[in-house]
């Protein structure tokens, strides 16, 4: 029995280790993008991001800039990790049952809807409307690595909780990618994508543990949506889900791919895409406080954000008596959904799915980056507050 409770808690404390920690290498990595973009190194930097990269088989060709192989490719691994682990934690994680998921998953609720409202109100009738899904997202590394330093004495319930709504906040962050930030379809390579991806979930429901088999289908459904105008880091996601989980959970195939790509994602493939994305040159004027983007992302984060997820925490706990999470306090409460207002990774690829325009793109960039710094400045000083509190 104490073996099988230490395989459901081992997982949840590896990815807890990997994600706090990689929250500095990801800091690094957005300070030194900065540096580079702001000092004479600039163009050179510009010039690296977007140079061509092509792929030949024979007579097949295919070109992306090195960013688009970033953003496209490289999240694709990350998306793959992020299905795998939503899987687990629905199938025999912290989303287990419907009791354990009702808080995070209304939390998480939320915590989307009421900063797009935010930023949906601000930029109503305006061309950076589109942007509404960009203050939606939270971002796992930042967000845990800064409760680590800030509130090590938070409960483990509080910590577990912000892992699981992040997650789910992942998985929305998806689903709004996949509806609302594609471009013209093409059904005939979009029926072909579905068609890769259903064998995957065939494989899955068949046993089937050769990874190779799933690298080929998940080659060909990236491919195929890449061509349909579906972003095809979807193809990555859903590739996560089709993975089987055996009946004996540790001899899952996905337990063990999980364990072998988290590390990669974390230390390796969100340092790289916050060291080719947050790059964005910064001027007084930069920070335009007219600016509907601005003002629509920073009102959906700082504030939509602690006010969605607290607000979900309270009303569940006052309508349903559903408890605050590891017993904490008020004052932690709503300094945890401040720290979900971090949405640095998932919220600037949204941005850069919502806007073609290079201005408004770094307007927004700069705006995450702000908002992103802000929450974790006002969680951590809440955090301390609480803390104070307690003591007194």
């Amino acid at each position: 029995m104490r073996k099988r409770l230490n395989f459901f808690l081992e997982p949840f404390r590896t990815f807890l280790r990997w994600e706090s920690s990689s929250g500095i290498l990801l800091l690094a990595c957005a300070i030194l993008a900065l540096i580079f973009a702001n000092s004479p190194l600039a163009a050179s930097y510009e010039r690296i991001l977007h140079l061509p990269i092509a792929l030949r088989v024979g007579d097949f060709h295919f070109e992306l800039s090195l960013l688009h192989w970033i953003n496209d490719g490289f999240m694709g691994v990350f998306f793959f990790a992020i299905g795998l682990e939503v899987k687990r934690e629905f199938m025999y994680g912290e989303l287990r049952s419907r009791s354990a998921s009702l808080l995070p998953v209304t939390a998480a609720l939320g915590g989307m809807v009421v900063p797009a409202l935010f930023y949906a109100a601000i930029n109503f009738g305006t061309p950076t409307f589109g942007g509404w899904g960009i203050p939606m997202a939270t971002d796992i590394a930042f967000t845990l690595g800064v409760m680590a330093m800030a509130a090590r004495s938070a409960p483990i319930g509080l910590v577990v909780f912000l892992t699981a709504l992040a997650i789910v906040d992942d998985l929305g962050a998806i689903v709004v990618i996949a509806l609302f930030y594609n471009t013209a379809l093409n059904s005939s390579a979009l029926l072909l994508g579905l068609f890769a991806v259903s064998c995957a979930f065939l494989c899955g429901r068949a046993g089937v543990r050769t990874i190779g088999a799933y690298l080929i289908i998940g080659a060909a459904a990236w491919l195929s949506f890449f061509y349909a105008g579906i972003h095809p880091t979807i193809a990555g996601v859903l590739l996560g889900f089709a993975i089987p989980i055996a009946k004996d959970p540790e001899k899952s195939l996905l337990h063990k791919l999980e364990n072998q790509l988290e590390p990669w994602s974390a230390y390796v493939i969100m340092p790289i895409f916050a060291l080719a994305n947050a790059g964005v040159a910064i001027s007084f004027s930069s920070f335009d406080f007219a600016s509907p983007i601005l003002l629509g992302i920073v009102a959906g984060l700082c504030l939509g954000k602690p006010l969605g997820i607290v607000g979900a925490v309270f009303l569940m706990n006052r309508l349903f008596h559903v408890p605050v999470p590891g017993a904490a306090s008020n004052g932690q409460a709503i300094a945890t959904g401040m720290l979900g207002g971090i949405g640095f990774t998932m919220s600037i690829f949204i941005a850069s799915l919502a806007f073609d325009d290079a201005a408004m793109l770094d307007q927004a960039k700069i705006a995450v980056l702000f908002a992103s710094l802000l929450s974790g400045v006002m969680g951590s000083i809440a955090f301390r507050l609480a803390r104070n509190t307690a003591a007194e």
